[in-house]
C-alpha cells in the first residue's frame, strides 16, 4: 500500500489524511489455486531504514525482500533531507530465502515443536551485511545474510588429453578410476591400491589460467542458536538499542541475553508463582525502549503495561511505572478482563510513547503520565454485542498486532475479513479509515468517525 496526502479541511493542525493505493502484492497465487499451510506468513518485520522486509510463514522459512526504488533515485535519507518528490511508490523486490527452522520433537516432555516462525527482528548491519532473529516456540536463531562471490574458470593450461603425457596408454594402465569435474579437468583415484606414478613423474600440470566474471549470491549462515532457556512458548523477541543484547518473552519469564553468547541467558522477569493455582496473570508481549538500554516494557493479560529499570536490580520484580486503566465496576461484566487482555505492545520512535492493542481498542499512552492513555481507539465495536458467540467459538483469544508510523503521527492495527484500521492519533485528528488489505484498498473504506477519548 501506498499512502499519499490530499488537501484536508477538517483541521488545520492535524495532518492530511492519507489515500492509499495499491502498490505490490508477494507470492499472488492463481485463481482456484489452494492455499497451503506451510506458505501461510506468520511473522513481517521492516528493517529501521525500510530498504529491507523480512517475512516468516508457517513452514519455518524466511523470505527477504530489498526496495529497489531507492537506488535508481539515490539514498533515501539524502532524499528526504533535500525535500527531494518521489514520484514513484515503493518497490520491492525478492532478494532471498532461507529454511529458519525445522519441526522438532521433545522427548523430556512428549511435545512437538512447530517449525512457525513466531518473530522476526532486524538487528544492526555490519560490513554491507545483513542480520536478523527468528523464533519459533522455543529456539530462537541468528542469521547472517551476505553476498557471496563465486569465480568461474573459463580457460585451463593444458586440454585433458594432454595433462597426463603423450602415452595414454600407459596413463591408462597406470591410473585408476577418474571423474570429470566441472572445470573440466578429471579427478584420478590415487588411493586405489594398483596405482603407481608414471616413470619421471607427469610431464605437465593442468592449471586454470583463465577465470570468467564473478557471481554473486547471497547465502544465508546461522551465526548462533539460543536454545533451553523457555518452559513456554515465546510470545515476544526485541533488540537493545546497545546492539549486544537481546530480550525474549514467553508467558511466564522474560531473558536477556548477548547476542555472542548463545549458552547463557540472564532471567529479568520471573511470574511464576510457587504455586500455579495461584497464577493470575501472564506475560502477553515485551520490547526495549527505542534509545534507553536499561529501559524495557511488558504488558500482561490484565491489560496493564510496566516499565522497567534494569539499572535497579538483576531480576526486575518491581516495576518503576505501571500503566492500566480501571473500569468501572458497574460496567464490568464476565468478558472484561478477558478483552482487557494486551496481546502486542509497542514503543514510538521518540520513545515517549507506547501503543498497546487489546481485543476492542487501542490506547496510545504516555510514559509521563501512567494513569490513563492520551487516546483510545475503537478498533471493532460492533462486535461488543456479539461477545458471547466469540466466546463460544474461541474468536475472544484472538490477537492482533499493532505498530506506529515512523513520524507519530497514525497508528494501525489488523482486525477481521482482511481489514486493517488507520487512525490519526495526534490531538485534534478525527482521521479515521478502514481499508482492504487487497488491490482495491478502497473498497470497504469508511470515513468513520470512531469515538476517542482525548484525556
Amino acid at each position: 500500500m501506498n499512502g499519499k496526502g490530499p488537501e484536508d479541511a477538517r483541521d488545520p493542525a492535524a495532518p492530511p489524511a492519507l489515500e492509499w493505493k495499491f502498490a505490490q502484492v508477494f507470492g499472488e497465487r492463481t485463481a482456484g489455486e489452494e492455499v497451503q499451510e506451510v506458505d501461510i506468513i506468520s511473522a513481517i518485520e521492516f528493517d529501521k531504514s525500510g530498504d529491507h522486509l523480512a517475512t516468516g510463514d508457517r513452514g519455518g522459512r524466511v523470505v527477504l525482500f530489498e526496495r529497489t526504488d531507492v537506488r535508481a533515485h539515490g539514498c533515501r535519507r539524502d532524499l528526504e533531507r533535500l525535500d527531494y518528490p518521489v514520484s514513484r511508490h515503493p518497490e520491492f523486490r525478492y532478494q532471498t530465502e532461507f529454511q529458519s527452522h525445522e519441526p522438532e520433537f521433545d522427548y523430556l516432555k512428549s511435545l512437538e515443536i512447530e517449525e512457525k516462525i513466531n518473530k522476526i527482528r532486524w538487528c544492526q548491519t555490519a560490513n554491507s551485511a545483513l542480520f536478523l532473529l527468528s523464533t519459533n516456540d522455543k529456539t530462537i536463531k541468528f542469521w547472517k545474510v551476505q553476498e557471496k562471490k563465486v569465480k568461474r574458470i573459463s580457460e585451463m593450461n593444458l586440454d585433458p588429453s594432454q595433462a597426463g603425457g603423450n602415452d595414454s596408454s600407459a596413463s591408462s594402465s597406470t591410473a585408476g578410476p577418474r571423474a570429470c569435474l566441472p572445470n573440466g579437468g578429471c579427478s584420478y583415484n590415487y588411493m586405489c591400491n594398483d596405482f603407481s606414478f608414471p616413470p619421471g613423474g607427469f610431464p605437465s600440470l593442468r592449471l586454470p589460467v583463465v577465470v570468467a566474471g564473478q557471481e554473486t549470491s547471497l547465502v544465508a549462515k546461522c551465526r548462533r542458536i539460543y536454545a533451553h532457556a523457555h518452559d513456554y512458548h515465546i510470545n515476544s523477541i526485541s533488540n537493545n538499542s546497545d546492539g549486544e543484547t537481546f530480550i525474549s518473552a514467553d508467558d511466564l519469564r522474560i531473558n536477556l541475553w548477548n547476542l555472542e553468547i548463545s549458552n547463557q541467558s540472564f532471567n529479568i522477569v520471573d511470574v511464576k508463582p510457587a504455586n500455579m493455582e495461584d497464577l493470575t496473570e501472564v506475560i502477553t508481549s515485551a520490547e526495549f525502549h527505542p534509545t534507553h538500554c536499561n529501559t524495557l516494557a511488558y504488558s500482561s493479560s490484565k491489560g496493564s503495561i510496566r516499565l522497567l529499570d534494569l539499572r535497579q536490580s538483576a531480576l526486575c520484580d518491581n516495576h518503576s511505572q505501571l500503566f492500566e486503566e480501571h473500569e468501572a465496576s458497574s460496567s464490568r461484566s464476565f468478558f472484561t478482563e478477558i478483552i482487557a487482555s494486551i496481546s502486542d505492545i509497542k514503543f514510538g520512535k521518540d520513545g515517549r510513547h507506547i501503543l498497546s492493542r487489546d481485543y476492542m481498542t487501542l490506547k496510545l499512552w504516555d510514559i509521563n503520565m501512567d494513569s490513563r492513555p492520551v487516546a483510545t481507539f475503537q478498533v471493532h465495536e460492533y462486535l461488543r454485542p456479539k461477545l458471547c458467540d466469540l466466546y463460544e467459538n474461541d474468536s475472544i483469544f484472538d490477537k492482533f498486532e499493532c505498530c506506529l508510523s515512523g513520524d507519530g503521527l497514525r497508528v494501525a492495527t489488523g482486525s477481521y475479513s482482511n481489514l486493517f484500521r488507520v487512525f490519526g492519533c495526534v490531538a485534534g485528528s478525527t482521521e479515521a479509515m478502514t481499508l482492504e488489505a487487497s488491490k482495491n484498498p478502497m473498497r470497504h473504506q469508511k470515513m468513520l468517525w470512531w469515538r476517542r477519548s482525548y484525556k
